[in-house]
Order: structure tokens, then C-alpha cells, then sequence
């Protein structure tokens, strides 16, 4: 194995969160791997809705900061969120500098959408439903033109390297089907959530957790890894034929639609959440709940925004109007079939807002990141914003890690799930550990994990899978996106679920000291 020593900070992952720390981490040498080309196989790519800021005069980062404690259900740290809130005009100001297109309106300002658990219209968008990838369309220009960033778009995270003392020296990185020891100051993950755990799922199938699996591995701190998103308008999508079944991933039907005015009804025209013209922008966990009733019953979910959008659909919300009149269906005079389905891990690798985790040498940002700014149900249009805002706080940071002397290193790595068994661990997901748990659902996952991590122990989404389950068996309570129905009640205090790996069984050293 080639072994490379690289002398700034090593960010594994390109999206919102890695490129922003990437550009922050300037002058430092900054290498950032990735397995696909830029705007490829990253969540930010797809994001619709926008990045929430108190950016309106009636607006101010303290409301903002409350709409955000109040929708995590006890679990978000109010410091962490007026830390989040307070960076948000100045993130989204960075980002207009960097070629962001938000849209204006017709004064100049940003046009600004209410999203579900806002107080206030805060959410800044492009093109109606297209911030992510515009956004990070602007980054990546950007990073391509700076001189500090050396890019690898062929490089799949398998492992990472710790000293003695367990503090992270490095990562293994596959090229090409050849592995890469790269020792470096700092290793920053951001390498997205878990959605590819899922076969309902919003997000690229890639996702599934390696970064968390491999920090668990290297004893960093895993925090309220149960706590997942399960947005409730994923476009129900299937495929062709007399056995079809949804495809995935889903397109997804932006949370903008319903800020607008589109309303939740099943297939007799009822509402779902009721008749209140604000009904359907409760917090995100209430609403998918709704849905996901909705589709068990028989009585089917769908988005009616023939009203709201109607004649407009194609120039307001491009993207989902493409994505209906694919399946056949013309959203200006049709209501949008929707089902709930994963979209956001709320829980991850615990890390301060610099990105820094309980392990030396390791930080993480991004959706595989816990903050404290999330808790136990994730603001919309929040993870843009953290991504950013984080991650430039990450690589200012990382910038100023220096290598510590020689030490004995040890290599902890990875593999990857066969198509079958990724295949099995999705269903599993899907069945015990969606909207809806309970305690028999739970041991049933956990006994079907075991069947297939004993064909393959080393398979990192077994790993993330797993940590995910066990603490959802634990929590017994409802709190967030964690909905027990053998426990529908919240318990009167918030505890957050902190998982550290037992060290007793730690590797033994492979390499030579450094």
C-alpha cells in the first residue's frame, strides 16, 4: 500500500459542508477526497428547499434559534443553535459572494418561504427548488479554482489511521481498486447521512454511513444515533410492470410546496393534519406520521398544490414539476401521490461546533455530524445552513492541527455491503425501523442484522445500521422522529443516547511509527 503524508487538512467528502471547509482552510494544503465527481452522490446536490436565516426586518437569529430548540423536542443545545443562527446572514451572504443565485425579489431582497416550524418566512431559495445544487454548484466552481485544494474524485473512504494514544493521523482511501494510507494533521469527515440504509430513502443510495461506522471504530462518540428524518412528501414513484415498487431513491416534493399553500388530503380529498390553513407545516414528524397512518389505512397520501401552484408549478417548482410529468402526472391539475421516507440523520459523530469529535485529530461536519443544533427533529432548511456554516468553522480550525511525533499507528477499516445483502439490510429498515417502531420490530431488525453481519463483519453499514437500532431499542419514549408505539410518550427529561465503543478490543499495531 502506497503510503502518502500530506501536510494539511484530509476532508473525505464533497459536498456543502466539506467544500465550505475546504476553502476556509486557506493557505493550508488541503486534499479532498470524494467517490464521484463533484455534485455527484452527495445529499446537498438534491436539497430543494433553501437555507434558513433571519434575513426579513421582522426576523432576528434569536427567533430563529427558538424555532430551532422548539422543533428539536428537548434534545438541541440552545447554545449550539444561537451559535448556528447567529452565523446564518453572514453564511448566506458568504455564499451570494461566492456566485450562490438566491432569488430576489422584485426590490433586490432575498425572496424568503415559510418551511414547516418556522415562525417566520426565513427559508432563501434558487430557482424555486433548486438551491442545493445551485448552491453548491457555486462552491464547487470555487474550490476547482483554488490553488490551496488538490481534489481526488475517485477515492472511497475504507479506513482510518490512529496512533498510540488513539488520536487520527490519517485515512485509507481505495483508487482505482488500489488502497491509499494518507497521514495528514486533521481528517475531516463529511461524508453524509445514512438515508442509503433505507430503500424508502430521499438521498443518494451511496449514503449508508461509512463515516460514522469508521468513527465509532476509532472510539469517537456517537450521539442519538435513533434520531432519524423521515420527510412526509417523498413523490411516491414506482416502477413499471404488474410487480412494481417504488423506486429508489425518491424524488422529493419540497417542503416549499406546503409553505405556499399546498395542503395534505388522501384520495377522498380529506385533510390530513385538519383544516387549519397551517395544519400541514407542523414539525416534520408529526406530518409523516400523518402520511405514513394515511398509506396503512388505505387511503393513500397526496399533495394537492392545483390550487397553491397550480399554472405556476413549471417556473416556481421546476424540479418537481420534471419529476411528476416523467411519472405521467401534471401537478397544475393533479394531486402528487407522496409516502414518508428517511431524508436526514439528526444523530452522528458528537462534534462541537469547530467539527471537532472526542477523538484527537478527528473532526466531522455535515449530516454525518452530531452539533447539538438538530436534537431529536431537524429545523427545515437548517442542514444547509450548518453545512455551511460549521464547515467553514471546521477548516479554520483544522487548518492550525499540527502532526504530532512518531507514534505506532494502526490501521481500522472497512467493507462495503454485496448488493444482496445491502438489498436484505434495507428491507429490514424500511419494516422495523421507520416512522412507526416498537420494541418486537426492533428485536426483529437487530436479530436480522446479526444473520447478516455473520457473513460479513466488517461491512461498514452493518455498523451504522446497527448502532442505529440498538439505540432506538433503548429510548423507550417518543420524542422527535423517534416514534415508539409501545412508548407514544415523551418521559419528562430529554436524555441524549451517547454511544462509545468498548476500546478493551482494539486493534493491534500494523504499521511502523510515522
Amino acid at each position: 500500500m502506497k503510503t502518502l503524508r500530506h501536510d494539511g487538512p484530509l476532508i473525505i467528502g464533497g459536498g456543502l459542508a466539506g467544500l465550505s471547509a475546504a476553502l476556509e482552510a486557506a493557505p493550508a494544503p488541503v486534499l479532498v477526497a470524494t467517490p464521484a465527481t463533484l455534485l455527484e452522490a452527495c445529499a446537498s446536490a438534491w436539497a430543494q428547499g433553501g437555507m434558513a436565516a433571519a434575513l426579513a426586518d421582522d426576523d432576528t437569529s434569536s427567533l430563529h434559534a427558538g424555532d430551532t430548540v422548539k422543533a428539536g423536542a428537548g434534545l438541541v443545545e440552545p447554545e449550539r443553535a444561537r451559535a448556528l443562527t447567529d452565523a446564518a446572514r453572514e453564511t448566506t451572504e458568504w455564499l451570494d459572494r461566492l456566485g450562490a443565485p438566491f432569488d430576489r425579489d422584485a426590490g433586490g431582497q432575498y425572496h424568503l418561504s415559510r418551511e414547516a416550524a418556522h415562525s417566520r418566512a426565513r427559508v432563501a431559495r434558487v430557482g424555486g427548488d433548486g438551491a442545493g445544487r445551485a448552491i453548491l454548484s457555486a462552491l464547487v466552481t470555487a474550490v476547482r479554482a483554488s490553488p490551496h485544494v488538490v481534489l481526488w474524485e475517485d477515492a472511497r473512504l475504507t479506513g482510518l489511521v490512529r496512533d498510540a494514544d488513539g488520536r487520527v493521523r490519517g485515512a485509507i482511501l481505495t483508487r482505482s481498486q488500489r488502497r491509499v494510507r494518507v497521514i495528514a494533521p486533521a481528517v475531516i469527515l463529511a461524508t453524509g447521512g445514512i438515508g442509503g440504509l433505507y430503500g424508502r430513502t430521499t438521498t443518494p443510495a451511496a449514503l449508508q454511513g461509512a463515516g460514522m461506522a469508521l468513527a465509532w471504530q476509532a472510539s469517537a462518540e456517537i450521539l442519538d444515533p435513533e434520531f432519524v428524518q423521515f420527510h412526509p412528501t417523498a413523490i411516491r414513484l414506482t416502477t413499471a410492470g404488474p410487480d412494481s415498487e417504488l423506486v429508489s431513491p425518491l424524488p422529493l416534493a419540497t417542503e416549499a410546496l406546503r409553505g405556499e399553500g399546498a395542503r395534505l388530503v388522501d384520495r377522498e380529498g380529506r385533510y390530513l393534519l385538519g383544516e387549519e390553513d397551517s395544519a400541514d407545516l407542523a414539525p416534520r414528524d408529526q406530518v409523516a406520521r400523518a402520511v405514513h397512518a394515511a398509506e396503512l389505512d388505505g387511503r393513500g397520501a397526496f399533495l394537492d398544490a392545483t390550487q397553491a401552484i397550480g399554472a405556476a408549478f413549471p417556473t416556481a417548482f421546476p424540479a418537481v414539476y420534471a419529476a411528476c410529468m416523467r411519472m405521467g402526472l401534471d401537478p397544475r391539475s393533479q394531486p402528487i401521490p407522496v409516502v414518508a421516507a428517511a431524508h436526514y440523520h439528526m444523530g452522528g459523530i458528537a462534534a462541537d461546533a469547530d467539527g471537532r469529535t472526542t477523538v484527537e485529530g478527528l473532526y466531522a461536519i455535515g449530516e454525518c455530524a452530531a452539533t447539538g443544533v438538530h436534537g431529536a427533529n431537524r429545523l427545515a432548511s437548517n442542514s444547509l445552513l450548518e453545512a455551511a456554516a460549521f464547515g467553514r468553522r471546521a477548516g479554520r480550525m483544522a487548518r492550525t492541527e499540527t502532526l504530532p511525533g512518531p507514534s505506532p499507528l494502526t490501521e481500522i477499516t472497512g467493507t462495503e455491503l454485496p448488493e444482496s445483502d445491502l438489498t436484505r439490510l434495507r428491507d429490514v429498515m424500511d419494516r422495523h425501523v421507520g416512522v412507526v417502531r416498537d420494541a418486537e420490530g426492533l428485536a426483529t431488525a437487530l436479530t436480522a442484522l446479526a444473520q447478516i453481519e455473520a457473513r460479513h463483519p466488517e461491512a461498514l453499514p452493518m455498523i451504522a445500521a446497527t448502532l442505529v437500532v440498538r439505540a432506538a431499542l433503548a429510548r423507550e419514549e417518543s420524542r422527535g422522529g423517534h416514534f415508539r408505539a409501545d412508548y407514544p410518550r415523551a418521559q419528562d427529561e430529554a436524555r441524549h443516547s451517547r454511544l462509545v465503543r468498548d476500546t478493551t478490543d482494539a486493534p493491534q499495531p500494523l504499521l511502523a511509527a510515522e
